[in-house]
């Protein structure tokens, strides 16, 4: 089981993603973004699952980060969208 964090255009498509997410009864909480990632909206979903589940991110997903746990976290990006 990995963490990740996905980071939005808009706060609603941070709404439509963490609903999505739960539909799919993956663990997801809506959270402010951490200062080391940036995003148009200032708000993420953090959520534990096998897999990254970028297809239930929308459109107006802006990129999705692996969390690497440890003393201070760390992020790698394994999707965005340019």
């Amino acid at each position: 089981m990995n963490d990740y964090i996905a980071t939005f255009h808009t706060h609603l498509a941070a709404i439509m993603a963490h609903r999505a997410l739960s539909a799919l009864n993956i663990s997801a909480r809506m959270m402010p973004v951490p200062r080391a990632l940036s995003s148009s909206c200032g708000t993420c979903v953090r959520y534990s699952a096998e897999d990254a589940n970028t297809q239930a991110m929308g459109e107006d997903c802006e990129s999705v980060f692996m969390v690497h746990p440890g003393k201070k976290e760390e992020y790698e990006l394994i999707y965005s969208q340019e």
